[in-house]
């Protein structure tokens, strides 16, 4: 049955909207996520104490590989639907992504760190979009919200656990960075083998309507304000890198910070399907204010935190902004999706990506020169002021034109 705006509704049965490609989606990500959060909260670290790195050389790694992955986004959605083919390039861009990663027990610089982050984060970008695509195609609309915060929630479980194996790692090899490094390929490999022979496309011809392509435009009104409050958001977003520096920047002992990683990852699974499932019912504009707001308030607490005493303000900074995470990831998307037509979803996810994306570049530059120049709470204090302001224009915004951001239960 179509919707408001002429599209059709599928009429996929509820039961099935945390199976088949939600769950196989799931679990590659889980798996893929193992393997990059076991190098997350170590990667910093390596780079810094190892290589000799700054922290302007630490913004430029992550802000390039994030702006890669984004941008590539884009370009994978817009392909996509062009095709009306998913798996290909989910399948691609997750083999891509953990057959880089064993490089960085082999590496001797950070511009050969920056390299390796490319690779990986390009084969990010080209998935990203296509996957998120199939799981929208997956389920009927009125269940998008459970299905991504079910996605994220097992995304999020392997990035909880993969922290912690890099804990036991380095409890039994302390400062072995590149043993962390070495364990990893091991989820990666079961990742790239799951999405092999387990994703499955959907029956569906390739898009007949002219694509937009970079255009945001041709997305339309409602998808381009979205995009640029998110975008400025962005802007402040600054790579998690710069939390878990800080972190030992406060005191955290270096072997501990991976436990705190793995806290806020546990929170983010947690809460990620319920606040799915919230939206769903109350509508994603205001959980996603709410999230910006809680992001604001942890990079405050890291602005404002001193050492000695801030080292016992970090595990629970790292806890709240789990919750940040969960009330904005996958909801994010099923927005996206909501407020495009159905051959338009991997598109639409793609540029959404990138614009959104491209603002990690110059907000890992801004802050590690803020870092380097001004001092360790500049960035966080920086960050906070563009997430509070993020917040305000969802809120400024809705009341003048509430119709662009008030979701229906069914069919939006």
């Amino acid at each position: 049955m179509p919707d408001e705006r002429g599209q059709a509704v599928s009429q996929i049965p509820a039961r099935s909207a945390l199976t088949g490609n939600v769950l196989v989606s799931g679990l590659v990500s889980f798996f893929t996520d193992v393997s990059s959060e076991m190098i997350v909260p170590v990667l910093p670290l390596f780079v810094t104490t190892v290589l000799g790195a700054t922290m302007t050389a630490v913004g430029l790694i992550e802000g390039v590989a994030e702006s890669t992955a984004s941008v590539m986004r884009s370009f994978a959605g817009l392909l996509s639907d062009r095709l009306g083919r998913r798996k290909p390039l989910i399948v691609f861009g997750y083999g891509l992504s953990n057959i880089t990663k064993p490089l960085l027990a082999l590496t001797g610089s950070w511009a050969q760190v920056l390299g390796i982050r490319f690779a990986d984060r390009l084969g990010k970008g080209i998935r990203g979009a296509p996957r998120d695509a199939l799981i929208a195609d997956s389920v009927a609309a009125d269940r998008r919200g459970l299905a991504f915060g079910f996605h994220r929630s097992l995304d999020t479980a392997g990035a909880a656990l993969g922290p912690l194996v890099a804990f036991a790692t380095l409890a039994m090899v302390p400062d072995n960075y590149r043993a962390v490094f070495w364990i990893a390929t091991i989820p990666g490999a079961i990742a790239i083998l799951i999405a092999a022979f387990f994703i499955r496309d959907l029956p569906r011809p390739p898009a007949v309507r002219v694509l937009p392509g970079m255009k945001m435009a041709g997305l339309g009104r409602r998808f381009v304000v979205f995009t640029a409050i998110i975008t400025l958001f962005a802007l402040g977003n600054s790579s998690d890198a710069f939390l878990i520096l800080r972190a030992k920047n406060l005191g955290m002992p270096v072997a501990t910070i991976p436990l705190a990683y793995f806290a806020f990852n546990v929170v983010y699974a947690g809460l990620s399907t319920p606040a799915g499932v919230l939206s769903d019912r109350l509508g994603r504009r205001g959980v996603l204010i709410a999230g910006y707001v809680v992001f604001a308030l942890v990079y405050l607490g890291f602005a404002v935190a001193s050492a000695p005493a801030g080292r016992w303000m970090v595990p629970a900074l790292f806890l709240t902004y789990g919750a940040y995470y969960a009330l904005t990831e996958g909801i994010q998307r099923a927005f996206v999706v909501d407020l495009v037509p159905a051959d338009l979803r991997a598109t639409a996810l793609g540029t959404f990506a990138s614009a959104t994306g491209l603002a990690l570049l110059p907000a890992s530059l801004v802050a590690g020169f803020l870092w380097d120049r001004v001092g360790p709470a500049a960035p966080f204090f920086y960050g906070a002021a563009m997430s509070a302001a993020a917040a305000i224009l969802l809120v400024v915004l809705d009341a003048g034109t509430r119709k662009p951001f008030v979701l229906q239960a069914r069919g939006r």
